[in-house]
């Protein structure tokens, strides 16, 4: 099994409700699973499984947990090729810039040649009042790749 990190941007606890959801499952598949709510890319192994789970705020703005390793990897971060994730991207379609954090952090991921192994998931607050269920529904269909 795998070794999982799951990376965290919440502001007001949903992100952190949807990883616990996640980690849980991975956790009963046997993965051995690690949740980051305020990560340092010290602290994270790039041959480990990166999850990420990350609300919007803000004009489409990451959390200000998430922002520090979002700058530290754009500013100082070495092309990361061997790294595989997935991301959970929660926002709320009313406002202009929808999912605008986990967007911006999948581009800067690409750009640091990571392999994203399935499309990331937009999960729209304006449509579900429980992120974790399509969140759990969308692991459930690729989780075997990690």
């Amino acid at each position: 099994m795998a070794a999982v990190d799951i990376i965290i941007g919440s502001v007001y606890g949903s992100a952190v409700l949807v990883a616990e959801t996640l980690e849980q499952t991975l956790t009963d598949a046997g993965h051995q699973v690690q949740l980051h709510e305020d990560a340092v890319l010290a602290d994270l192994d790039t041959g480990h499984f990166w999850l990420f789970v990350t609300s919007t705020t803000g004009q489409g703005d990451l959390p200000p947990n998430l922002l520090p390793l979002f700058e530290e990897m754009r500013e100082s971060c070495p092309p990361m090729p061997q790294l595989r994730y997935a991301l959970v991207a929660l926002g709320d379609s009313s406002y202009d810039n929808f999912c605008g954090a986990g967007r911006q952090l999948d581009e800067l991921l690409q750009e640091l040649q990571a392999q994203a192994v399935v499309e990331r998931l937009q999960v729209d607050a304006t449509e579900t009042l429980e992120p974790e269920e399509p969140a759990l529904a969308w692991l459930k269909g690729w989780m075997a790749k990690i």
